[in-house]
């Protein structure tokens, strides 16, 4: 179970993260998850939350947002969503295609608060 492992870097990154913000706690953090990440977002929560069981952090939440595979055709530069693993363009049939998204592990914000007000957010810039 890799969920466990990526669990504890979530929590070594946010710990690095707040070392330049003394007194600021996490309230929230979000994580983008593609598809073909091959990473389960429940088994990820449930490792979450019992790395922070009876801890400090027992009260932080962690949102996932699986995002779907997206592929994009060489010939006519259509963007598509990938359904049932059919990598063939919709709009023109071409089978020449590439992968454009769906494999992200990636953080998408991290909430923090100080004193219990809300103190800032931090949000990716992709």
């Amino acid at each position: 179970m890799h969920e466990f492992s990526i669990a504890e870097s979530i929590l070594t990154a946010v710990r690095k993260e707040l070392t330049g913000h003394p007194g600021a706690r996490p309230t929230r953090i979000g994580l983008r998850i593609g598809e073909l990440a091959a990473v389960d977002a429940d088994s990820l929560k449930f490792c979450f939350d019992s790395i922070n069981a009876g801890t400090d952090w027992e009260k932080v939440a962690l949102d996932v947002c699986v995002c779907p595979t997206r592929r994009i055709c060489i010939d006519c530069g259509h963007e598509f969503v990938m359904q049932d693993y059919n990598p063939i363009c919709p709009a023109c049939s071409s089978q020449l295609t590439e992968a454009k998204g769906g494999d992200e592990l990636e953080f998408d914000y991290l909430e923090v608060e100080t004193d219990g007000t809300p103190a800032a957010q931090s949000q990716s810039t992709q």
